[in-house]
């Protein structure tokens, strides 16, 4: 009887508990609101910078040179008298600029070499695929600074050259995706009925494998806001008074000593981003997953 009435509790406690598990999977998520109200707080500097700042970003005022943060300069001042908040909130339009250029370079590029490779197969894909294990096989830092070297030194040319290192990422994983549906059903049913090849790919393979590359294109916006920084800090991308982020951490870090704000915030900012472009991006993979 004890068992019996253990029995029964198990079932009507076990749907309620099933039901509570599901409403928390879709509960309010603080760090996820948190990374998007980041990613939007970020993305709006970039469109409308006049909006979050009427300074200049530029002109300084000498006699408030090196201030630390306070209620009039958020983020303290430079060693020529500029607001570093405003720098920083200018600086997201070229950092951002130059990001969206190197994912889409990357999303173009390496999604047709791995279409390409994952469909036609035999030796194309072959060589294909032993192209992007050569590239595949340089740090992503050093490749994109051999670019840049011969390209020149722009933020344009440091956009190229982080796309094109990040091609063989997408390149591999659009190749397993197109191999994962090309043996589909609806595939083979598909060319049966006389579809052409394109055809084929661009309605019935790649609607069904946009969703983990898409992912992995936020997952790689993160990554490349951090290489665009990183070849900015060393000098490669635009040359100063312009504001962006790598170039506002490599000016501060020769007064770390007295003005810890001028390299610090900054930095801080592009930590953020960073990480909530990772926080998005690991959500879509997820939802990919279970869907």
């Amino acid at each position: 009887m004890t068992d019996l009435l253990l029995g029964r509790e198990a079932e009507t406690d076990g749907p309620a508990r099933a039901g509570r598990l599901r409403i928390g999977r879709f509960r309010f998520q603080p760090v996820l609101l948190l990374s998007v109200l980041v990613l939007a707080t970020v993305l709006s500097w970039a469109i409308a910078p006049e909006l979050f700042t009427s300074r200049d970003p530029i002109r300084g005022i000498p006699r408030d040179a090196l201030l630390p943060p306070s209620a009039e300069y958020w983020f303290g001042t430079d060693h020529l008298g500029r607001d570093i908040f405003t720098r920083t909130v200018y600086g997201s339009a070229i950092t951002l600029q130059a990001t969206a250029l190197a994912v889409l370079i990357a999303f173009v590029v390496g999604g047709a070499v791995g279409v390409t490779a994952g469909f036609l197969g035999g030796r194309v894909d072959a060589v294909l695929m032993r192209l992007t294990d050569v590239l595949m096989a340089i740090p992503s830092l050093l490749l994109s600074m051999a670019i840049v070297t011969v390209l020149g030194f722009s933020i344009v040319n440091i956009a190229i050259a982080v796309g094109m290192s990040s091609v063989a990422t997408f390149a591999r994983l659009t190749r397993g995706e197109v191999l994962r549906w090309r043996v589909s059903l609806f595939v083979e049913a598909a060319e049966t009925c006389g579809v052409s090849r394109l055809g084929v790919v661009w309605h019935h393979i790649l609607p069904h494998a946009l969703g983990p590359i898409l992912a992995l294109a936020a997952l790689e916006f993160g990554a490349a806001v951090l290489d665009i920084a990183a070849l900015s800090f060393l000098g490669f991308g635009t040359p100063p008074p312009q504001p962006e982020w790598g170039l506002l951490i490599a000016e501060g870090r020769n007064f770390i000593a007295v003005a810890w704000w001028y390299t610090t915030l900054p930095g801080l900012v592009v930590v953020a981003s960073v990480l909530a472009a990772n926080r998005v991006a690991r959500h879509l993979q997820d939802r990919g997953g279970r869907a």
